[in-house]
């Protein structure tokens, strides 16, 4: 009873303002034991010392939706340095949201404390700027002001793992019955205070199979070019998460719905109108989503290489068509559309070269004869070129011989091998080399096949 009564307490609602639908445990789905050990023990141990604590936001919505969270968070009333002295293994950090990271074994668990109402100055000191959006939100306030300050109202939902209530301020249950996502407040406002919320709906409404609030859905083409006010590694970030949610086939296609990729991928609009271009990115989101879904790794490289690849190719036959040869061609189309799309996403160095290297293999697998292929194969990122090049077969870009013919060489052994480059260059392959002459005129012998470095 003490701890419920410092719970309310704490969390205002013995101060006066709006009071939270609270469901009782035997109106909802969600039991303690769905609650991960790292977030029960960080709210035991702050209710313990007199802080409220509640599991917060997507971790309810998704055991409400009977899904399994990735995470767990906490919101509570005490601020990041109390929390930081009360857990050994922990740390804060942030500028413009300043969050604590407990560590709980392999878990870490994100502790929040309740957001107010953003403060707003003058001159150098305003928290905002010219089109609305946030600047600087360490504002704390009660857990009735934290959860207007959330952004949908799914996700402004509380679980006290003490009680197994679920605390309600903006009808969150109820929208999830109606498979509704609906924003809190006015939507102009709450999007120009956090452009990155626009991407955010498009996400939570494909990989949770929600239907956005005609409201909520209203503004989004008029202010879709606010994301270019947001930094690059935002954007980049909440991308990677619609791409790897094991939904991107949606997600994409709500982009394109609500006019929201001219924000983030400009050159996608273009390469979907093209009927290769359309299957081959389908085709890549499928096999993304399949992957996730299986619980298989995904690498972004190889996901902005699928997106971009028809900008890439597109760019790399205007070279070719100005007498540019092969190599170079294609090297000077990565480069530009790598420079165009890093004015809107800040893609690291390490997923550009992962890129990059993608597509450079993909004249190399043309290339079947002397020791070519057996050098392309002990690349460090034949695999990934591979299916790259899987992708561009079954797209229809390519013969499906070509697929086919790699993907038995990869398998086969070196009499085999051998035998298969024997053909290929019997057969006038694709690519096949000239001999070079020596300087009296007679040609070199032919390197023969064989296992190459």
């Amino acid at each position: 009873m003490i701890t419920r009564l410092l719970g309310k307490v704490f969390s205002g609602r013995l101060f006066g303002g709006s009071r939270p639908k609270i469901i009782p445990r035997s109106r909802h789905s969600i039991v303690r034991d769905s609650i991960s050990p790292g977030a029960l023990r960080v709210t035991q141990t702050l209710r313990s010392h007199g802080y409220a604590a509640f599991v917060v936001g997507g971790a309810v919505r998704d055991l409400l939706l009977g899904g399994r969270p990735k995470d767990f968070d906490v919101a509570t009333n005490a601020t990041p340095e109390e929390v930081r002295a009360l857990f050994r293994r922990s740390r804060v950090i942030g500028r413009r949201f300043r969050l604590v990271h407990v560590l709980c074994g392999p878990e870490t668990v994100e502790v929040s404390t309740f957001r107010g109402p953003n403060a707003v100055g003058e001159g150098e000191d305003r928290g905002i700027d010219e089109h609305g959006r946030i600047l600087r939100d360490n504002v704390f306030g009660t857990q009735e002001q934290d959860a207007t300050r959330r952004d949908f109202s799914v996700n402004a939902l509380f679980y006290d793992p003490a009680t197994e209530e679920v605390w309600d301020y903006h009808g969150g249950v109820a929208d999830l019955r109606r498979r509704r996502l609906r924003l809190i407040g006015d939507a102009e406002k709450r999007f120009r205070e956090d452009p990155i919320r626009m991407l955010r709906a498009a996400r939570f409404a494909a990989s949770r199979g929600l239907e956005l609030e005609a409201r909520t859905r209203a503004p989004l083409r008029r202010l879709a070019g606010l994301l270019a006010n947001v930094p690059a590694s935002r954007v980049l970030d909440e991308m990677l998460k619609l791409l790897t949610s094991g939904h991107a086939t949606r997600g994409v296609a709500q982009l394109r719905r609500d006019g929201l990729h001219h924000g983030v991928l400009p050159l996608l609009d273009i390469i979907m109108e093209q009927p290769l271009g359309a299957r081959f990115v389908n085709l890549a989101l499928e096999r993304t989503d399949a992957r996730v879904l299986a619980g298989k790794p995904v690498s972004p490289g190889f996901l902005f290489a699928a997106l971009l690849w028809h900008e890439v190719l597109s760019a790399w036959k205007e070279h070719e068509a100005r007498g540019e040869h092969t190599v170079p061609a294609l090297q000077r189309a990565i480069d530009r559309v790598l420079t165009a799309q890093r004015e809107k996403l800040a893609i690291p160095h390490r997923v550009s070269a992962d890129m990059t290297e993608i597509w450079a293999m993909q004249p190399r697998f043309e290339q079947r004869f002397g020791r070519r292929p057996w050098r392309l194969l002990e690349h460090p990122r034949f695999r990934a070129g591979y299916d790259f090049l899987e992708l561009r077969c079954e797209s229809g870009e390519l013969a499906p011989e070509l697929g086919a013919w790699w993907g038995r060489f990869q398998r086969a052994g070196e009499a085999e091998r051998n035998g298969m480059l024997a053909r290929e260059g019997a057969a006038g392959g694709t690519g096949r080399r000239r001999r070079r002459r020596r300087r009296g005129g007679a040609a070199r012998p032919a390197a023969q096949p064989g296992p190459g470095t």
